[in-house]
């Protein structure tokens, strides 16, 4: 097939691509294809916790977050592509996406409103995405989620939409078709690191409380996966170990706990201004999603 279309891809790469652009994909294909497959999967910390494949595929992640929403740039235009981006890339990883649309302002500080556009509609993925992996895991507990997912949710969607606005109107037109890199490689290896340092002290967290419950489980797993932490809570609830409502309490809290990494995550790789405009929309997604859940608790 490449040789078929070997015409068409050299006057791709030659005028199309720009010098950059091919090194960096080709980057991000040894990135994946090369040294991924060779990174160690055991753990190296005392407490197991640590797995550098693991951290190597969130590398890859950012990078290729990263790369999506610049093709996303290149395609619709930094007025839209960002936002669309940004939702997209959610379903995969929030966090990622608020780190990788940082990084993106820092070298583009005129995409700032679209780059939080893109990371608050991240946001809105990973409500829906919450809901999915609950629902299969124990719909009881999706149940007691529910209005306070739905009310996160909406809240992440006009914060998101706000921003969008704001981008549509603001960005210039020049920077419709922005050209350059579509990553910062060193974007990718702070936010291991964020996560690493995250793990550790979860780690020498649980050690230090011990096994107290199923919250304390709970927040800790949420500081690196929401769904992680969701999943646990209602595979207890599933299996009769735990109680429905605590189980979606649970979620709830490690849902809370994961807005704290996003924040950490979009001071360490954003611009101030973008952690700024960013982090009161996360808040307001965790105050919706307990004021719905003490709204549901009222009334039943």
């Amino acid at each position: 097939i490449l040789l078929a279309f070997r015409s068409y891809a050299h006057n791709w790469v030659k005028n199309v691509l720009t010098d950059e652009e091919v090194r960096d994909g080709l980057l991000l294909a040894a990135a994946a294809l090369v040294i991924l497959p060779l990174t160690p999967t055991e753990p190296i910390d005392p407490w197991g916790i640590v797995q550098p494949r693991k951290l190597w595929m969130l590398a890859v992640l950012v990078m290729a977050i990263n790369a999506l929403g610049y093709v996303a740039l290149r395609a619709l235009g930094a007025k839209t592509g960002l936002a669309i981006a940004g939702l997209l890339s959610g379903f995969v990883s929030s966090t990622a996406t608020i780190g990788a649309m940082g990084a993106r302002t820092k070298s583009q500080p005129e995409l700032r409103e679209g780059a939080v556009a893109g990371a608050a509609a991240s946001s809105v993925a990973t409500v829906i995405q919450l809901a999915i992996v609950v629902g299969l895991v124990s719909p009881p507990t999706l149940s007691m989620l529910t209005p306070s997912l739905i009310a996160s949710g909406i809240a992440a969607v006009i914060y998101a939409g706000i921003f969008a606005l704001r981008s549509f109107r603001e960005t210039p037109a020049a920077g419709d078709a922005p050209k350059g890199r579509p990553f910062e490689p060193k974007t990718a290896i702070v936010f291991v690191l964020v996560v690493g340092i995250t793990l550790l002290i979860s780690a020498l967290l649980t050690q230090w409380l011990g096994d107290r419950g199923l919250l304390i489980a709970a927040g800790v797993a949420g500081f690196t996966d929401a769904h992680a932490a969701a999943i646990s809570s209602a595979s207890l609830a599933a299996s009769g170990r735990a109680q429905t409502e605590f189980a979606a309490l649970a979620a709830l809290v490690g849902f809370s706990t994961n807005i704290v990494s996003k924040t950490a995550v979009a001071f360490s790789l954003g611009d101030r201004r973008y952690a700024y405009e960013l982090v009161p929309g996360l808040i307001l997604m965790a105050a919706a999603a307990w004021g719905a859940w003490s709204v549901r608790a009222f009334f039943v």
